[in-house]
C-alpha cells in the first residue's frame, strides 16, 4: 500500500512586517524621547545651523541603544569580603591623602553615551509647535486668502471635455433611453454633464508679528545667539502655523532701524543701547502699515537688559503705548556673563497689564519655555 505524506504549514505574516512594527516602535520611542528633551534640543547650535537642510541629527542622552551586557551577578559588591578582618584593619585609601600630584589621574570609567537620532527639521518643528498659538486672536479686517487648490463643486450640461463628469453622463444617457425605450444606450449631446471647479478662498485674520533686537556691543555671542535662536523657531512657527502673517525685522543699538530677515539673524553691529528707539519705530511702522482696528499686532522684544538709565523711563513709557494697541507685548532678557541686576527688566516689573509678558533667559534651555509663554493660545476677547 502507497503511503500518503502531508505538509502542514502555516505561514504567520506578521513575521514579514516585524522589521517595519519594530521600526515604527522605535521612531515612537525617539519622538517620545524628543518631547522630553525639548528645552536642550531646540537651541541646539547644529538645528539653528542646518542652513535649509531637511534632516538634522539631534542628540537624545535618555534613548539607549540596544547592546548585550555582561552578568554581573558574580562579582563582588560593598560589604561583601571573605570575613577574616579585625578591628583596625586598613580597608581602603583616600585620594586626597596621597599627597599633591598623587591622585588616581585620568579616570578610567566609561563617560555616558547618547544617541544622535535623524529627525527631519518639519518633524522637529511639528513636536515643538503643537501647543503653540497666537494668543488673544481676534477677528480683524477679513483678508481673502486664495489657495492653490480647486474644488468640484457643481455638475453642469455645457463645459470643456478635459472637465465631463463620465459616470454621470453615462447615467444620464442609460435614464434617457430607458424612459425612451431604446435598447442601446446611445449618448447624445443632451446626456453630457460636465464638472465645474472653483478656487477653494478662505478668510483669515490679517496679523503683524514686529520682531526687535538689540544688536549693541553688550549683546555678546552668547546673547545674539539666543536671540536668534528664539526668533528662528518664532518665524518657522508663524509660517507654518499662519498664512497671513506679516513679520517685521527691527535691529537697534542707539537707534533702530528695519532690516531684512537675511541681515538680522547675520549681520552683527555694535555701540551703545538706547531701547526706546525700538519702540518709537515700531509704533510710527504700526501708525503707517499696520492699523489696530485692521490688524492683530505683536511685537517682541530680546536685549539682554542693559540700557542707559536715562532711557528707562522713556522706554516704561513707549511700552505702555504699545500694550494699548497691541494683543499682546513679549520681553525676553537673556542673563548672560556680565549681567546687571539693574536691567530693563527690574524697571519692566511696574507693568502690570495682563497683555504684557516677559522671561528671563539663563541658558539655552530658557529658549522653548519663552516660545510656550509667549505663544500661549488665548481666547480674544
Amino acid at each position: 500500500m502507497t503511503g500518503t505524506s502531508f505538509i502542514v504549514s502555516k505561514d504567520d505574516w506578521s513575521l514579514h512586517r516585524k522589521g517595519h512594527i519594530d521600526q515604527q516602535r522605535h521612531m515612537e520611542k525617539v519622538k517620545e524621547a524628543i518631547k522630553k528633551n525639548l528645552a536642550d534640543i531646540v537651541a541646539e547650535e547644529s538645528i539653528i545651523m542646518s542652513e535649509g537642510r531637511k534632516i538634522v541629527k539631534v542628540p537624545i542622552r535618555s534613548l539607549d541603544e540596544f547592546h548585550f551586557r555582561f552578568n554581573r551577578n558574580k562579582q563582588k559588591y560593598v560589604g561583601q569580603g571573605d570575613g577574616d578582618t579585625k578591628t583596625g584593619d586598613v580597608l581602603g585609601q583616600d585620594s586626597t591623602s596621597q599627597g599633591p600630584g598623587k591622585g588616581p589621574g585620568a579616570g578610567s570609567e566609561p563617560g555616558a553615551d547618547y544617541y544622535e537620532a535623524e529627525i527631519t527639521v518639519d518633524e522637529l518643528a511639528e513636536l515643538i509647535f503643537e501647543d503653540l498659538g497666537l494668543p488673544n486672536l481676534k477677528e480683524k479686517k477679513q483678508q481673502e486668502l486664495i489657495t492653490d487648490s480647486f474644488q468640484f463643486r457643481d455638475v453642469r450640461k455645457k463645459g470643456i471635455m478635459s472637465n465631463i463628469d463620465k459616470r454621470r453622463t453615462i447615467m444620464e444617457s442609460i435614464r434617457r433611453n430607458a424612459v425612451e425605450g431604446n435598447s442601446e444606450t446611445v449618448i447624445k449631446p443632451d446626456d453630457l454633464r460636465f464638472k465645474t471647479w472653483e478656487e477653494d478662498i478662505r478668510y483669515q485674520s490679517n496679523a503683524v508679528v514686529i520682531a526687535m533686537m538689540d544688536t549693541s556691543g553688550s549683546m555678546g555671542p552668547f546673547e545674539k545667539y539666543i536671540a536668534r535662536s528664539f526668533f528662528f523657531w518664532m518665524v518657522r512657527f508663524l509660517r507654518t502655523k499662519y498664512q497671513n502673517v506679516n513679520i517685521v525685522f527691527l535691529a537697534h543699538h542707539t537707534t533702530a532701524k528695519e532690516v531684512t530677515e537675511e541681515e538680522f539673524f547675520t549681520k552683527g553691529e555694535s555701540g551703545g543701547t538706547r531701547c526706546s528707539s525700538v519702540y518709537e519705530l515700531a509704533l510710527e511702522i504700526i501708525e503707517k502699515r499696520y492699523r489696530p482696528e485692521d490688524y492683530n499686532i505683536y511685537p517682541f522684544h530680546f536685549s539682554d537688559g542693559d540700557n542707559l538709565p536715562s532711557d528707562n523711563e522713556k522706554c516704561l513709557e513707549l511700552v505702555r503705548k504699545l500694550l494699548e494697541c497691541c494683543n499682546i507685548f513679549g520681553y525676553g532678557e537673556i542673563e548672560g556673563l556680565y549681567y546687571n541686576s539693574s536691567s530693563l527688566m527690574s524697571v519692566y516689573r511696574k507693568i502690570k497689564d495682563e497683555k504684557f509678558t516677559s522671561v528671563l533667559i539663563k541658558d539655552k534651555t530658557g529658549v522653548y519655555p519663552a516660545l510656550k509663554a509667549f505663544f500661549k493660545p488665548q481666547t480674544g476677547a
